[in-house]
């Protein structure tokens, strides 16, 4: 059996490969967090207002398709 001679401490299967993948693995957290952070501060300031729904639930049937005007709605 022939001995593997293209060893090297620096190769991309080494501490280089190590490196980039602890390189990508931080970028990914830090994009995520900065992504998060910033649907945080939209949904902070464009909050959702349920006085459209317990003002009027005496109109809600059980099984009615008019119930839509009455489910949870996008904020404006």
């Amino acid at each position: 059996m022939a001995e593997n001679t293209n060893r090297g401490v620096f190769s991309i299967n080494g501490v280089t490969g190590m490196l980039i993948a602890t390189v990508l693995l931080l970028s990914i957290l830090v994009v995520l967090t900065v992504w998060g952070i910033g649907v945080q501060q939209k949904s902070a300031s464009n909050f959702y207002d349920p006085s459209s729904i317990t003002s009027s639930l005496d109109n809600v049937q059980e099984n009615s398709q008019a119930n839509k005007d009455f489910a949870f709605q996008d904020a404006k």
